[in-house]
């Protein structure tokens, strides 16, 4: 049996961002001092008049990214999540959000699969603070297939996205022909009728995995890959609930206004509906091997499969 192929989506990002270079010259790449570690090092590589180091300066680099934006340019502006997102809020909330700028702000090493950073690079509360800034578009990506396909269509959306990007290698699901990326558009991975489980990022495959051992149990279980948090699919979501009854929810996030949340939020007001979130739990992370962080927080594929079974 062949090897699964596994790649971190942040290796994606970077490799995205080159082909995309190729293409368009509008598009330019910002950094904070972690070219090697956001792999924006290769776009610089490549095209290194379109790439600006900002140092360690992440709020002052968002609003570079902001002015480029008014003068025709397509910013990418690069960061740990933890920097992007909580460093940089006010900046992105005022700078960015406020105009509603054309500027995309490429957030890798998200969730607690940073590992041996520890807590305070383990950032499980940006979806939260990026989905309340009006007009954000986010995007989760939960292989490299998919990854590559957001960061294009970020590039074409009119207006600000938050991509959110992991360091760990994950295992390529979506390398198939009829795979289709639209912003806003969840998509059915598994059948079943049982229980919907809706899962982003590398909590997918996780989900997917977790479906199997749930089926050998008897319980048949969809997987929906929502790789868009904001906008969502508020029909795709209404419609699996109420054709299965409950709801589970997967995200390597805290369970406080992430996915969860957004799930939760439709469902109250269109289609109330038993549901299950699983994610972090209102807790800081720790440092550890990615791998062994997820399981004990309980979103690797045992650990859903368990929640999964018990809530059914």
């Amino acid at each position: 049996m062949s090897e699964v192929k596994k790649i971190a989506t942040r290796e994606s990002y970077g490799n995205a961002l080159v082909e995309l270079g190729k293409k368009y010259n509008d598009l330019v790449v910002l950094d904070a001092d972690l070219a090697g570690a956001t792999k924006t090092g290769t776009f610089k590589k490549a095209f290194p008049e379109r790439h600006i180091d900002c140092g360690i300066a992440e709020s002052n680099m968002m609003g570079i990214a902001a002015g480029l934006s008014t003068i025709g340019k397509v910013p990418f502006a690069s960061t740990f999540a933890m920097f992007a997102a909580g460093r940089a809020y006010e900046q992105v909330r005022n700078s960015i959000g406020y105009p509603h700028l054309n500027v995309k702000i490429g957030a890798t090493h998200a969730g607690i699969s940073v590992g041996e950073d520890g807590a305070t690079h383990q950032c499980n509360e940006d979806i939260a603070l990026m989905r309340t800034i009006p007009g954000m578009v986010i995007l989760n990506p939960s292989d490299d297939v998919e990854a590559k396909a957001a960061v294009e269509a970020a590039y074409h959306h009119q207006g600000p996205v938050y991509l959110r990007f992991g360091r760990l290698a994950v295992p390529v699901i979506n390398d198939r022909p009829d795979y289709k990326f639209e912003i806003g558009k969840g998509i059915v991975l598994r059948e079943g009728k049982d229980v919907a489980i809706f899962a982003t990022g590398l909590c997918v495959n996780e989900a997917l995995a977790a479906a199997e051992k749930l089926a050998a149990d008897g319980v048949d279980a969809k997987v929906i890959n929502i790789h868009t948090i904001k906008p969502l699919d508020e029909e795709l979501v209404v419609k699996a609930a109420q054709e299965t009854g409950k709801v589970v929810t997967v995200e390597e996030h805290s369970v406080i206004g992430g996915l969860g949340g957004a799930v939760a939020e439709v469902l109250s007001e269109k289609a109330p509906t038993k549901m299950l979130r699983i994610g972090i739990n209102d807790l800081f992370g720790e440092s550890g091997p990615a791998l062994q962080l997820l399981a004990k927080y309980g979103i690797d594929a045992e650990g859903i499969y368990k929640k999964v079974k018990d809530f059914v």
